[in-house]
């Protein structure tokens, strides 16, 4: 499992992970049901869910991931969660596959640090053809969450400022965009 806050990376690492698996993707829960199990796991296939958190409470979701998770271990196939928290914090109802989560890997995607989010931002400017001043970047680095999702709202945002008030991405535009973004919304 990898696990960490909205918009820490975990479901581009599970795209990665797809990519270079060919693995087949389950992005909504809910489509786990006992009949869909041997469909979605071939023998000696890989499969990834995004939001596996999504499982806990629903008696059908938790039989069929039970059930997926003992199909991959019989076949040689893999299973790749992706959630917002580590399953052993899941409130999971049946016993066989809590204990099977738990005793799964799970790896904690952690926030990124400033070096990373000023890389990514550059990145994203540059991919919109952007050249902010040199101040921009350290200004919103101190000033904003530590997040993907923050940064890319950040630059969708300045890049939006900069066309419609055609204005250079300055750090005083920078100051009221941030200003009129207000919190972060929330994410799931």
């Amino acid at each position: 499992t990898v696990h960490g806050p909205a918009g820490c990376g975990k479901s581009h690492l599970a795209a990665v992970w797809r990519a270079r698996t060919g693995a087949a993707g389950l992005d909504d829960p809910a489509a786990l049901t006992p009949a869909a199990v041997p469909t979605l796991l071939p023998p000696g296939a890989a499969l990834v869910i995004d939001r596996a958190d999504a499982v806990a409470g629903a008696p059908a979701r938790e039989q069929a991931l039970f059930h997926l998770i003992n199909l991959a271990r019989e076949t040689d196939g893999w299973l790749l969660l992706a959630a917002g928290d580590a399953p052993a914090r899941w409130p999971i109802a049946l016993a066989d596959l809590r204990s099977r989560l738990v005793a799964a890997p799970a790896v904690a995607v952690e926030p990124p640090d400033e070096a990373l989010l000023a890389a990514v931002m550059t990145k994203q400017f540059a991919d919109r053809q952007l050249t902010p001043s040199a101040r921009v970047i350290p200004y919103l680095l101190s000033r904003m969450d530590r997040s993907f999702a923050a940064a890319r709202r950040l630059v969708e945002a300045l890049d939006h400022a900069a066309l419609t008030e055609h204005r250079p991405i300055t750090v005083p535009l920078a100051r009221e965009v941030l200003a009129g973004l207000g919190p972060a919304p929330p994410t799931t």
